[in-house]
């Protein structure tokens, strides 16, 4: 089943690409890793100032791809079963009944996350981890597909809270989408209401649709001396002369999902250099801290060291 919808499959994602690109205007690069990290089945966090389309960007992907979405405005206030739910005692059944939380949604748009605290960041782990919840010693399963799409705002902004390690390791991207370039902000300042425009767009694929296209990703091929790149990019994270600690093996294997993902919307059923090339920065800067003294940021590291790791 998914080897004849393959062919189909990367216009079918492209156009989902392109329908977006007409709510977020100018940003097509950051569309297709978000797409690239929906479809190798992790969660995506964008960190930008206030105001440059995060939000929109995580509902126009939640409708285009037909998905049930819910969306919590995290604050400094706001405790773990705001998130889950909580049961209540119900007169008319003589019991306590469950009432779900928002996180029971395929997407979760986790808004500003770092605003709350870290209880109740670390109340997304289990849900992000395992696609699963704990509640009063009963474990209950989340919808598929499950993506968690997390905004925040810059760290140095008041009532912020960072995340912790632990919590940055479960999202598969990090990316920003930055101030839109002058064209697109004036078809952003001419155009239609971005939330008007929301309303009218239709979903492209289903739910089921979304699942195949990520056995897709996995079935794309990824050569021998591609995985020998892809290991010798791990270890130079862990020589001690780019980062203060490497990337772990999970890391790793979120790196090559991506990659796989970013080949299937190239049109392609094989990973190249280039791919692993294009999304590693995206992928491993929120996880890494370079070394002191070095005078780059995270992604900045990540490029050099890039260019320092000689191709196969």
């Amino acid at each position: 089943m998914v080897r004849c919808m393959k062919h189909a499959l990367p216009e079918q994602l492209n156009r989902l690409v392109d329908q977006i690109s007409t709510i977020i205007v100018g940003k097509r690069p950051q569309i297709a890793d978000s797409l690239a990290c929906l479809l190798a089945g992790g969660h995506l966090l964008i960190e930008d100032v206030p105001g440059v389309g995060k939000t929109t960007l995580a509902h126009a992907l939640a409708v285009s791809l037909g998905l049930k979405f819910s969306r919590v405005q995290f604050t400094a206030d706001m405790i773990p079963s705001d998130l889950i739910g909580v049961s209540v005692y119900e007169r008319a059944a003589e019991k306590f009944v469950f009432h779900p939380g928002p996180v029971f949604a395929q997407v979760l748009l986790a808004d500003e996350i770092n605003r709350a605290g870290p209880k109740t960041q670390s109340a997304l782990l289990e849900a992000m981890e395992e696609q699963q919840v704990s509640v009063e010693g009963e474990t209950r399963p989340l919808p598929t597909p499950f993506f968690v799409i997390a905004t925040q705002n810059p760290s140095e902004q008041l009532g912020t809270y960072p995340l912790p390690e632990s919590q940055l390791d479960r999202f598969l991207m990090c990316i920003t989408l930055g101030y839109p370039d002058r064209a697109s902000e004036r078809a952003l300042l001419a155009g239609q209401d971005r939330r008007e425009a929301l309303r009218e767009l239709p979903a492209l694929m289903t739910p089921q649709q979304m699942l195949d296209a990520q056995r897709a990703v996995r079935e794309v091929h990824a050569s021998d001396a591609l995985l020998d790149y892809l290991q010798n990019l791990i270890a130079a994270t862990r020589s001690g002369q780019w980062f203060t600690e490497g990337l772990s093996p999970r890391a790793g294997i979120g790196v090559l999902r991506a990659a796989k993902a970013r080949a299937l919307l190239d049109q392609r059923d094989y990973v190249a250099p280039d791919d692993v090339q294009a999304i590693l920065p995206q992928t491993v800067g929120h996880r890494l801290v370079p070394v002191a003294g070095s005078g780059r940021g995270r992604v900045e590291q990540v490029r050099a060291l890039i260019a320092a790791v000689p191709l196969p």
